[in-house]
This record gives C-alpha cells, structure tokens and sequence, in this order.
C-alpha cells in the first residue's frame, strides 16, 4: 500500500519518496513495523485470551512438569498472523501475485488452526478438528497454492523444476511428460508437481506444530527459518546475486523479502512474550500459520528440497514422532522416552531452557549450511 501510494503515485511530486523502490528498505521496515504491532497489540491480546478464558490444554500423557501450565493464553497465533499480514499489506508491492500467494496460504493456515483452537478451548473439545478433517483442510489449501502455480508457469512467471542442491545441472521437471517422456495428458500431467507441493507445504506445517511444545522453541526456531528464507528470497529475485550463485532467477520473488521480513519481525515480537515462562503459546492457529508460510515460500523460490536444513529442527522433531508411532505400532517398542523429541530431552532431566536454548543452536547451524549450499552448488 505505502509503495503504491508514496512511490507510483506521489514520487513525481516528492522526489526523496524513491527510497519505497528499494526492496531492502521496504523488508527491514516491514520487520520492525510487525515487531512493533505484536509487541504494541500482545498485552490487549493476551488479555482478551484470558479474559474469555482461553486457556491452554495439558495432554493427560504429556511430562508431568507442564501441569503448571495449564490455563495459560493460548491462541496468540492471532498475534502472529496479523503482525505478518498488516505489514505485508502496508510495506509490499500488492501488485506481485506471489505476495497475495503467501498471504492467502499463511491467513488459510491460520483460519485452519483457529478452528482447531477454537473446538479445544472454547468448546472444550480436548482434540478439536479430527485429524482426518485438519489434514483434509491443509492439503485442500496447498493444492490450490499448486494450482495457482501452475497457472503462473503458463504466464512464464514460475517453473516446475526443482533445484536440487549441489547439483546445478540437474534440474527434473514435476510433468510427466518432461519427467517420463509421456504424452502430455490434463491435469494428470501435473499430479507429481501437486503431490511434491502438498507433500511440503503440509509437512512443514505439521512439523512447526509438532515443535510447538515448549516455550519459546517453535517461534525462536521459526526466527532463524524465516532469516535464511529472507536471504533465499532476495537472492533468488536478484539478477546480478542469481546468475552468480547460478539459480533460477524469478524477478518477481524478491517481492516476497517484505513477506519473510515481516514473518521474522512478527516472530521476535511475539518471543517477548513467549519466552519462557510464557505469557501466552501460539497453538494451532501460529504453529500452521507459520508452518503453512514457510512450506509456501518454500516452494515458491523453489528451494522445497533445502527446507529440511533451512527448518531442520522442525524436521527432527516431526521424524521422531513418525519412528516412534511406527517403532510403537511394528515392534510394540519405543525409541525414546517420548515423543516429539524436545519431551525425550525433558524426561532425560535437562532443563526446559537448556533444551530451548540449545535446539535454537541447531537450528542455526542447520539455516547457516543451508546458506553455504548456495556457493557450493
């Protein structure tokens, strides 16, 4: 909006207005515009969660030292979800298709985890949304993101192929007939493109889910996420920065740095009040929400196949709850002591801080060697 209006339409008039074309200008002041509204609107937020009761749920079968944290505000998602979007709106080019992309997935994400919030805690239905109906929603969102991108690739504006690290000459097509050599058939053509982009969108919201369990964790893990994706992004819609690191140049993506800026902005302003002991936890509606955008960006800059170090913490932990389920269900045995695996940690006797602290560490050096793919291509 501030783009449209002080650089299309008033930079004739006032000349010093050219600094809204500068795209870093516009993402560092989308960051501290989304960390200021979470940390200006949190306390009203947290207050009208308490004020209607919404309390968080303590599973039954979880560690026994989260008892004291039950009743706690949950929910302040909603506080995520709108210090990444108002600022988005305000600071972004609102003619860049990719831009409404990732915000209709992150407020889609969002609607599906305010939902689920909602049955849990208001309703009092202790698992909220089925299971069945959660998934449903998720893939029906993320197969309307790949739809949409198809669509985008008939106009020239985005690619089917992946971009496989350390790899740089080998790029597949997700189209059978360019994979397989088979005649092009539609839509069946573009089942693997679809299938790859439900596969990520909807596993890296899960995982984000998954890792929320401790406070803090999920949202300090999600700052270092959305940073690297920040410099995918940008490097991706740079023409001097894509030629050079040798990667599918997309002029339009680099819009999406205001985007990933806010999302890292809005994240930290959020920890002010999820740092432990928290004030408030994010559930479903900030965990998908930021799961949904990140898988979306993700697929977007087609760097789908780097998101397993970019967010490398949420993969571990996702993992350790799918090997425990199929090591509990095949051999009626468990690898930990429980599952996701920041709970195994706790059960081993670490403290929840050193536990918080040093997966953000991980996290950091998985973001980092994620970067350091990009020269050694």
């Amino acid at each position: 909006m501030l783009y449209w209006l002080l650089y299309l339409k008033l930079f004739h008039y006032f000349s010093p207005f050219r600094i809204f074309r500068f795209l870093t200008f516009r993402t560092a002041f989308a960051s501290l515009t989304a960390l200021f509204t979470a940390l200006v609107v949190g306390p009203a937020v947290i207050h009208r969660l308490r004020e209607f009761q919404i309390g968080q749920y303590i599973r039954e079968e979880g560690p026994q030292a989260h008892r004291k944290k039950a009743g706690t505000p949950t929910m302040g998602g909603l506080l995520i979800a709108i210090a990444v979007v108002v600022p988005t709106l305000l600071w972004a080019d609102l003619g860049n298709k990719f831009i409404w992309m990732a915000v209709i997935s992150t407020a889609a994400f969002a609607s599906i985890g305010f939902a689920d919030d909602y049955l849990k805690t208001v309703h009092r239905r202790n698992l909220g949304l089925t299971a069945r109906s959660k998934l449903l929603l998720q893939v029906l969102t993320s197969v309307l993101v790949a739809v949409t991108l198809i669509a985008m690739q008939t106009q020239g504006l985005y690619s089917t192929r992946l971009i496989v690290p350390f790899a740089k000459s080998y790029r597949p097509d997700l189209v059978i007939d360019r994979l397989l050599g088979a005649p092009h058939i539609w839509p069946l053509a573009f089942l693997p493109f679809v299938a790859f982009v439900v596969l990520v969108i909807v596993g890296a919201s899960n995982a984000v889910n998954l890792t929320d369990g401790l406070d803090g964790l999920a949202i300090g893990c999600t700052i270092i996420a959305a940073a690297a994706l920040s410099v995918l992004t940008y490097v991706s819609g740079h023409a001097t920065f894509a030629t050079y690191l040798e990667l599918q140049r997309m002029p339009q993506v680099g819009e999406l740095t205001v985007f990933c800026g806010s999302m890292v902005g809005s994240a930290i302003g959020f920890l002010w009040y999820n740092a432990h002991p928290a004030e408030v936890f994010m559930g479903d509606v900030g965990s998908l929400c930021l799961g949904g955008a990140i898988g979306t960006i993700a697929v977007i800059i087609k760097q789908e196949l780097l998101l397993p170090f970019i967010g490398g913490i949420f993969v571990i932990e996702a993992v350790s709850v799918i090997l425990q389920v199929a090591s509990y269900k095949l051999r009626k045995k468990r690898i930990f002591k429980m599952a996701p695996l920041h709970h195994h940690f706790e059960l081993l006797g670490w403290s929840e801080s050193k536990i918080i602290v040093r997966f953000w560490i991980a996290s950091l050096v998985f973001a980092l060697f994620a970067l350091t793919t990009l020269k050694l291509r």
